[in-house]
This record gives structure tokens, C-alpha cells and sequence, in this order.
């Protein structure tokens, strides 16, 4: 693979080496759970200098020491409100499977509080989590999760806590069907919420997020990004056509939003296809649409880590799985243009390619009436 290319495309390899597979882990966990307890896991955080494995479970928060003979697991019990379990029940939702707290977001907060968000019975909370000396539990300050955890334990979700901010790609709403990318405050944090516009499909049009990252463009912070991987029914397909792309998008951590029209908007907000395709006979390119994981490699060089994503297919004639490589580079220069917007008598997206407005579109001084986006 080369990483400095655009896109290259390798196949899947079917094993495992000195990494943790998920199957496996799915399979030993019986271990910890066979007394009758519902794991119903999704979220795991590792802690390779303290020796710990945090795992999000349902209305269970548990402490495995996975370097033991004989691990010792410590669990803090996380159940949602009674009344919030029985408003889910009402709705027609299941006891066993959506209508408790799971636990969906474990981000290190400092060196010894865990944020940590969990489905709340279709309520979404977070709170606090300490670990003492003796990895004790201890649960504090418990707050709405509305805009940083979904309301479901099955809605595809990704963020990042960073300098005090969760970036948070997921929906607020309990039908799931108002998502965007936010970033809230935690205990301590100054900036205001700031999120996508609702319902605008050119935004995000039933998206699916993968991962969520931060990485830093230059040495200066006032340059830091954060960066969305998705994917979402393309808007430039047309009406009535169904097809999914894959997107990264990228905002500014010092974005405070628009002046007028952008208010508690992203004034930085950007998205790029995300392609990764084979070269077929005559000339006819196999893509691969859909991204279905993703992980970003650091390098020595913090700005400049390597991309990895995993793909599949939608079409019906052919399946397949790729993984494709990216470079920092390659992502930055997307974001650089050319931009798309709909013009003609069809009112077709097409390249614009009219004078680029200064400051760009992506800079933080720049507030839209519209957001531009490169397919």
C-alpha cells in the first residue's frame, strides 16, 4: 500500500496479529457475564499504562484488569430512572434489549475521571466516572446526554472529548432522526453548544457515523480540526436514488459559529467524498461505498497520521469488503477543493467554478449562507 497515494485498495486479510479481536473478546466475555447478567457491551477503553480494560455494558459499567491470571472484575451498577424505563416501554420499545442504560461513550477526561454517556432508557445521561489508587468506582455529577450519546443502542454513533469539548456525531432526538455533528461542554468548559443544521440534507442527509478523530493541522492549536467519518445517502445521486457515499468532515475546535445567519452553526464545516475503488476491465472502477470502520495510524509526525478504512459494497450483483489507505495529505488537499454546488437548468452539482470568497470556505473567519462540500 502507499499512503502517500489518494486511494490504494488491498484485500481483507482474514487473521489477527498482536491486536485484540472483537470476536474473541465478544466470545471470552461469557466468562464475566455467566450469572445471568446482560453484557450488551459496545464500548471499550484500554488503559495500557494503569493496566486497565474499561468496558460499557448494559446499566453496568465494568473494571477488568486483562494482564491477570485470574482478572477480578469490579462493576459499578448505571441503571436508567424507573420512569424513563417505563416512558420506553410505553413507546413500544423492548425491556430486554433498548429500554435500559447502555453504554455508549468512555473518553478519558483527565488522569483520573472517565466521561461516560449511556442510552438512559431513551434518556441519554452522562456523568463522571473516578478511578481511586485501588481502582475503586465512583460515579459523579450526572448530566443530560442529549447531543453526545443517542438515544438508542443501536443508532451508529462516534465522538471525541478534547480539551474539555465532546465532539459528537449522533441524534437528538428519539425517533433518531435529527442528527448532526455537536460540540457540548463538559464540567469546567467555557464554549457555548454548536452543532450542523437540522434537517438540511445538503449537512448530513441520514448519516451513519464510523469514528471521529483530532488531529492537528499545524503546531499552532488555533489550527486543530476534528474529523467525521460517515457515511450517508448521497445527496448528488438525486431524488429518488438511494446511493450511499462515504464522507470524512472536518470542523475547527475554535469555530464559535456565525455572526447572523449561522448562529450556534458551524461557520467551519466541510465534507469530502470518501472514494475507494479498484480499477476494472474496461476501464469501469468497482467501488466500494460503504465504510463500515475506520483507524487512523499515528506516525511520528502528529499531523500526519495514516487513514485506514474498512469498506463494503451496496451493490446487489457484486459483494466484496476493501480496506483503503489515506494519507493526512490527501485529505486536506479535498478540503482544499474544488467545491460543488448545484447549478443549471437541471440543477445538477457540478463543479464550481466560479472565484473562491476570502477567506475560504473552511477557515474559521468564514460564515456560509451555504455549506459546500466536494463528492
Amino acid at each position: 500500500m502507499n499512503p502517500g497515494g489518494p486511494v490504494t485498495v488491498c484485500r481483507l486479510l482474514l487473521f489477527c496479529k498482536g491486536c485484540v479481536c472483537v470476536p474473541e473478546l465478544r466470545n471470552g466475555s461469557a466468562v464475566f457475564w455467566e450469572d445471568g447478567v446482560s453484557g450488551g457491551f459496545q464500548v471499550l477503553l484500554l488503559d495500557e499504562d494503569q493496566g486497565w480494560l474499561l468496558v460499557g455494558g448494559k446499566d453496568h459499567v465494568y473494571l477488568l484488569r486483562p494482564d491477570g491470571v485470574e482478572p477480578k472484575t469490579r462493576t459499578i451498577y448505571w441503571p436508567a430512572a424507573r420512569e424513563h424505563v417505563e416512558h420506553c416501554r410505553l413507546a413500544g420499545k423492548s425491556l430486554e434489549t433498548e429500554c435500559a442504560n447502555f453504554v455508549r461513550l468512555l473518553q478519558p477526561f483527565n488522569k483520573t475521571h472517565i466521561y461516560v454517556c449511556g442510552t438512559g432508557a431513551f434518556h441519554p445521561q452522562c456523568a463522571y466516572l473516578q478511578l481511586g489508587p485501588n481502582t475503586e468506582f465512583l460515579l459523579s455529577s450526572v448530566e443530560s446526554g442529549r447531543g453526545k450519546c443517542p438515544f438508542s443502542p443501536t443508532e451508529p454513533f462516534a465522538a471525541r472529548l478534547a480539551e474539555g469539548e465532546l465532539y459528537a456525531g449522533t441524534s437528538v432526538d428519539f425517533m433518531g432522526a435529527n442528527a448532526a455533528i455537536f460540540r457540548t461542554s463538559v464540567q469546567g468548559s467555557s464554549q457555548h453548544y454548536i452543532r450542523t443544521e437540522a434537517y438540511d440534507h445538503n449537512w448530513l442527509n441520514e448519516p451513519e457515523f464510523v469514528g471521529s478523530f483530532s488531529i492537528p493541522d499545524t503546531h499552532s492549536p488555533d489550527d486543530d480540526k476534528v474529523y467525521f467519518f460517515f457515511k450517508e445517502r448521497a445527496v448528488e445521486a438525486g431524488q429518488w436514488d438511494r446511493r450511499v457515499y462515504s464522507r470524512v468532515a472536518r470542523v475547527c475546535k475554535n469555530d464559535v459559529g456565525g455572526k447572523r445567519s449561522l448562529i450556534n452553526r458551524w461557520s467551519t464545516f466541510l465534507k469530502a467524498r470518501l472514494v475507494c475503488s479498484v480499477p476494472g476491465p474496461s476501464g469501469v472502477d468497482t467501488q466500494f461505498d460503504e465504510l463500515e470502520d475506520i483507524f487512523v495510524l499515528e506516525t511520528k509526525d502528529p499531523q500526519n497520521p495514516t487513514v485506514y478504512g474498512v469498506f463494503s459494497t451496496s451493490s446487489s450483483v457484486f459483494r466484496g469488503s476493501a480496506v483503503c489507505v489515506y494519507s493526512m495529505a490527501s485529505i486536506r488537499a479535498a478540503f482544499n477543493g474544488p467545491f460543488a454546488h448545484k447549478e443549471g437548468p437541471d440543477y445538477r452539482w457540478v463543479e464550481y467554478k466560479g472565484r473562491i470568497p476570502y477567506p475560504r470556505p473552511g477557515t474559521v473567519s468564514f460564515y456560509p449562507s451555504i455549506t459546500p462540500s466536494s463528492p
